[in-house]
């Protein structure tokens, strides 16, 4: 499997909330950096992140339009989107949609660092909003 075979595999993963198929893609160091250079380390700890995530964004997607590959980093392009949920209802009024990059880095076949940029404010204002 390619690099980028790699990264999609990831992606779908994610679009599934499949935490178990997320958590055995990443390596045991692995790495997660969020939109404001949060890190989070060890793929035990963003088992519970993406467990957490999901429960807040329970219909979290993301839609890739474009993805560059050099040596073993993939830089995808294109949409994140949700509805933040305090308590696992979908309100439609709680919905966002931002542009956003993520960067990827490819080992074997597992994600060393999966780090995001994205714009964060459309779901902190929700969240404001929601009183949370």
């Amino acid at each position: 499997m390619n690099i980028e075979d790699v990264a999609r595999k990831f992606v779908a993963a994610i679009n599934r909330h499949d935490v178990d198929a997320i958590f055995d893609m990443m390596t045991e160091d692995h790495r997660f950096i969020d939109g404001m250079g949060s890190v989070i380390k060890g793929s035990e700890e963003m088992k519970k992140g993406w467990n957490g995530y999901f429960s807040m964004v329970p219909d979290y997607s993301i839609d890739i339009d474009e993805i560059f590959v050099l040596g073993n980093s993939v830089v995808l392009l294109g949409l994140a989107s949700g509805t933040y949920s305090s308590d696992g209802t979908l309100k439609q009024d709680n919905y966002w949609k931002t542009p956003a990059a993520w960067r990827a880095l490819v080992s074997g076949d597992k994600i060393r660092e999966w780090q995001v940029f994205a714009d964060n404010e459309p779901l902190r204002e929700i969240m404001r909003k929601e009183g949370s």
